[in-house]
């Protein structure tokens, strides 16, 4: 145990009883657990088959697996082998529980596709007027599986998305097709599991006997079924080794209680615990910058990380008048990376959501550096907001197509039907007579074809804000957000965005031009990212978890922005927190934060969390 710290071999010589191990960014927490599971096996004599680890992701229990065998391949092999030691993520192993229980198999799985099938029918039946049904979609998905991981009564329940009535009748829709099917999801896979350990003490009595020894990578992201199913499992010799960072816990948005494991002391009051609180990864300055940071959060272990990276450069802090100055630095610096021989890869640019990086993805085409992208970013013109837009304008340019007014008919409202549009080509004076006996719906019809004259003669910036503010499509999207249960800030932001992306553009065609290029830029990307060997990765907080890179850039560190614009309440900010903390807690030798003065059409002040930091610090604007 000579190469280990002491709090390292602390943790893996310990045995029996619970045991909390706090471990820091870049502490060696994976080396601890297979270098614990390993002592196990051969220095206490303990069965493999009656471990079981834990993790999150199926990746982190291949890697876990992986490295444990290397490690036991060195070694002489104890008695049976040691390949009978457990890993996997907690759905896997309560499936694996459901299987031999319920004769369940893989076939039983409802695929992402299918679930998305079946909650679209819900929906369908209701014939509810939903203009972003992938949105709505993925935020009811995300609900019904918030509400079976808390365990709330459904009645109880009180939806982000919609009223309860409809929420009620989509959920109770999507059950019953999947019931008719013989299919679960992954969130039955716990309840489930809990349902059948709960009330089946003989199947609860054998699974015990098989595990005596669990233990949890990433303990911070766990959920409160899953904590309540793993201390059935662990009683009664309570042999459970978790291991997280609380400061590291970034799902709430996904159930994640990092208040479990705060409390875990509380439940095992004869836990011993320990603090990994060597970071090996991160220079000095990077350590203590993100250590002043976290600092502020009061829920959390209070924890002295000690940097093992040695001396390196100031943590720099920069301000830029826009988005375009701000990724043309950054650009600009990943060449100077480049030039004097550093890789690609072990660059990244770090995000809060995902429809941050439009303008530095374009740099890098334009740039021509390779890059690879982590999560989905969204095409901006691909919203519906976008789509709304595109129509109006087609109309002003003449196109007097049915297929281009249908959508905007009512936004905002005018008291319009369908059955007015009777050909495939627009009939002014159809619609005219249609409804000549309602003098107040003949108004609306000659506004809008004013409307449309005077877009006709405008470029596309000043045709949106006309759109806006004339036309009344921001109204429009006030009540369409009230109807939704929407912030309606998230909607005018897209309607922002769009505007400044076209103020350039002095003609529609122009615009479309740059639409229609970017869009095949983007698909282009998404065909290539697989081949991407070398290149800039871009991603967000919550994906860079676990990743670290020698140089990093956080982009937009802005009030509004980080924290976001929604997190108001404390244990929100201090998620928010949380995540700063991550993405700085990536870089292992140089971190720059940039923000910017304006974005889109807004004014922006610096994160707070830029001046939390501040103590110690040079700020050229540079850290």
């Amino acid at each position: 145990m000579s190469s280990f710290t002491k709090s390292q071999s602390e943790a893996i010589r310990h045995v029996d009883g619970p045991l909390l191990v706090l471990a820091g960014p870049g502490s060696g927490k994976t080396t601890v657990v297979t270098k614990r599971v390993q002592y196990l096996v051969q220095d206490c004599s303990i069965s493999p088959s009656s471990i079981l680890v834990i993790t999150f992701t199926k990746a982190a229990a291949t890697e876990m697996k992986e490295r444990f065998t290397r490690l036991m391949e060195q070694q002489a092999q104890p008695p049976g082998g040691y390949g009978n030691v457990s890993f996997g993520t907690f759905h896997a192993v309560f499936f694996n529980i459901l299987k031999l229980s319920y004769g369940f198999t893989v076939a039983n799985i409802i695929t992402e596709e299918t679930r998305r099938q079946y909650l679209k029918e819900s929906v369908d039946r209701m014939k509810l007027e939903i203009d972003d049904e992938n949105e709505f979609l993925t935020g009811i998905a995300g609900e019904i599986s918030l509400i079976k991981n808390e365990r709330v009564e459904l009645e109880h329940y009180f939806s982000k998305n919609c009223s309860e009535e409809v929420f009620r009748k989509i959920y109770e829709g999507y059950e019953e097709r999947k019931k008719r099917a013989r299919l679960i999801d992954f969130d039955d896979m716990l309840v489930y599991t809990w349902e059948l350990l709960s009330q089946r003490k003989d199947i609860l009595s054998a699974w015990q006997k098989k595990y005596q020894y669990i233990l949890v990578d990433e303990f911070q992201d766990i959920n409160r079924l899953q904590y309540d199913i793993l201390r059935l499992l662990a009683e009664p010799e309570n042999n459970l080794f978790i291991v997280g960072d609380d400061d590291q816990s970034i799902y709430r948005f996904r159930g994640a209680r990092p208040e479990i494991m705060l409390n875990f002391r509380k439940d095992y009051p004869q836990s011993g615990q320990v603090l990994l609180n060597d970071n090996f990864r991160s220079t000095t300055q990077i350590v203590e910058a993100a250590g002043r940071v976290i600092a502020r959060n009061k829920t959390r272990f209070p924890k002295n990380i000690i940097a093992r990276g040695g001396d390196g450069a100031l943590v720099r802090s920069l301000e830029f008048p826009d988005q375009q100055q701000e990724c043309t630095y950054i650009l600009r610096e990943i060449q100077n990376w480049q030039a004097r021989g550093g890789s690609l890869r072990q660059v990244a640019v770090i995000y809060r959501t995902n429809t941050q990086p439009r303008v530095v993805i374009q740099k890098l085409m334009e740039y021509n550096l390779p890059f690879r992208v982590r999560d989905q970013v969204p095409n901006l013109f691909q919203h519906w907001i976008a789509r709304d837009l595109f129509c109006y304008m087609r109309l002003a340019m003449g196109s007097g197509l049915r297929k281009d007014l249908l959508p905007v008919l009512n936004r905002p409202k005018r008291y319009l039907s369908r059955e007015c549009l009777n050909d495939e080509r627009i009939s002014w004076e159809y619609m005219l007579d249609f409804y000549k006996d309602k003098r107040y719906v003949c108004d609306r019809i000659e506004r809008l074809q004013y409307d449309l004259k005077m877009m006709s003669r405008m470029g596309p910036f000043a045709a949106i804000n006309y759109i806006r503010h004339v036309i009344g499509y921001e109204e429009y999207l006030k009540e369409y957000a009230g109807f939704r249960r929407m912030n309606v800030e998230d909607l005018l932001e897209v309607l922002s965005d769009l505007q400044e992306s076209a103020r350039e553009y002095h003609t529609y065609e122009e615009w479309f031009i740059y639409i229609e290029k970017y869009t095949e830029e983007m698909e282009q990307l998404k065909k290539r990212q697989q081949e991407v060997k070398d290149g800039v990765h871009l991603t967000t907080m919550h994906s860079s978890k676990g990743l670290e890179y020698e140089k990093v850039f956080i982009l937009d560190a802005a009030e509004g922005i980080t924290p976001y614009k929604k997190a108001v309440l404390e244990p929100d900010l201090e998620e928010e927190r949380r995540m700063f903390y991550v993405a700085m807690t990536r870089a292992k030798k140089e971190l720059t934060i940039c923000w910017t003065k304006k974005v889109g059409s807004h004014e922006k002040k610096p994160s707070r969390f830029l001046e939390e930091m501040q103590e110690e610090v040079r700020n050229d604007r540079t850290i």
